[in-house]
């Protein structure tokens, strides 16, 4: 019973945490793809964000528009929520375990060799 409920609050705080993302989102400054433009001409570069995630083993990169920004941030936040609430359900899992299986005989402790 207590796993049905553990359920039900983590999937009520994944719903209040969606959207969710896992990667990391980097500002980068880069020239742009425009002829003559005259800031890149100046040696000046263009700020832009990088949203960078892995798929199928490799890392990849998309543009991410300005406006997108903040709720991305909001997205990747609510995954590492996810990753690091999955560690502590796994190591509690564990714990559940070692409480309820029958107990063991202690074992016999060794000696130490003589020398």
């Amino acid at each position: 019973m207590e796993s049905t409920h553990q359920l039900e609050r983590f999937i009520d705080e994944l719903r209040r945490r969606w959207p969710i993302a896992r990667g990391s989102l980097c500002e980068v400054a880069k020239p742009c793809v425009r002829a003559g433009c005259a800031a890149c001409a100046h040696g000046e570069k263009h700020l832009s964000f990088i949203f960078s995630y892995r798929k199928d083993g490799k890392q990849r990169c998309l543009y991410v528009p300005r406006e997108l920004v903040p709720e991305l941030r909001h997205a990747i936040h609510g995954g590492q929520w996810v990753e690091s609430r999955m560690s502590e359900l796994g190591a509690a899992l564990v714990f559940a375990h070692r409480q309820r299986r029958q107990p063991t005989a202690p074992r016999p402790k060794q000696r130490k060799p003589k020398t």
